[in-house]
């Protein structure tokens, strides 16, 4: 069977890392290897690693190099035909591996992203089953919020997965990498999910949704304040719509983008200090924004 590559970063992740690492180590398909990249943990995360987990690998950045840079170092090394990205704060059902690699290996060659089925950890709550994309280029996780009443256990197409559970193939990963990147690591973190998979998607791969691939996720555990993630969420957001949406698709939506955008930005605005650094960045980054987009449209194979 193929191997496949977790790849987990940590950032001061010791409240959690224990039950992550010990539900990987009792799955019941053990082909695979771990590899980690903590972000400068301060909290004893890395000593921990080291003395109870001491045959993964690990990468010790010396500061936050942000969710999307340390993913980029890990994947640089994996050897893995599949590479799963795990959030530290994910627990996974005994047989989540086993699942989601016998659907992936099922699925036709144009499946290059599997989501799983993540719960939050009273198991009963959806946190995601996919990502989706509005009409307004809003972006949310399926079903969030919803109680699991079996409404999410067929297999289906999805936008793309959460990356905090994501099966990615490595030949798709190849196939969308620019300058060394596979992550955008412009974006540091928040909505990159959102990038590869549209990325993903204009060069004909698709992505589905795995049931069976059953994890826990507490979410709201990065070491980030609330504001400051807003930030992050909006400046990403155009990043996001100018990388990859085509031009025809912008102007046809450009009613929907007003309604949604003016009142956010003037609510941003008044409440967070952070809105004005995002205004200056989507100006300052518009130029590789560009440039990566140039390079996304020249590959695109489908819409």
């Amino acid at each position: 069977m193929p191997l496949i590559s977790i790849i987990m970063v940590t950032l001061n992740s010791m409240g959690f890392i224990k039950e992550a690492l010990e539900s990987i180590s009792g799955q019941t398909d053990k082909n695979f290897e771990l590899i980690i990249v903590d972000n400068g943990s301060s909290d004893g995360t890395v000593e921990f690693i080291k003395k109870k987990y001491s045959r993964l690998t690990l990468i010790e950045n010396r500061e936050n190099k942000g969710f999307c840079r340390a993913n980029n170092q890990a994947i640089s090394i994996a050897k893995g035909k599949y590479i799963l990205t795990l959030n530290s704060d994910v627990i996974l059902d005994e047989n989540f591996i086993k699942e989601i690699k016998r659907l992936v290996i099922d699925s036709n060659d144009t499946v290059g992203m599997v989501g799983a089925k993540i719960l939050k950890l009273d198991r009963r709550t959806v946190d995601s089953t996919g990502l989706s994309l509005s009409k307004y280029k809003r972006f949310y996780d399926r079903g969030m919020g919803e109680i699991d009443n079996g409404q999410f256990d067929e297999k289906s197409k999805i936008f793309g997965p959460c990356a905090a559970a994501a099966l990615y193939k490595r030949e798709m990963l190849d196939d969308i990498e620019f300058n060394g990147e596979y992550f955008d690591s412009d974006f540091f973190f928040l909505v990159e999910d959102f990038d590869i998979a549209w990325r993903a998607r204009l060069c004909g791969w698709n992505a589905v949704f795995s049931p069976k691939s059953l994890c826990y996720h507490l979410r709201s555990s990065s070491d980030y304040d609330t504001k400051f993630k807003q930030y992050l969420s909006f400046r990403n957001r155009y990043f996001l719509i100018i990388k990859n949406e085509v031009i025809k698709s912008i102007v046809k939506d450009i009613p929907c983008l007003i309604a949604y955008d003016l009142p956010r930005l003037f609510y941003l605005l008044i409440t967070n200090r952070h809105t004005l650094r995002a205004l200056y960045e989507m100006v300052k980054f518009t130029p590789a924004m560009l440039k990566k987009r140039s390079f996304i449209m020249s590959n695109r194979r489908s819409r």
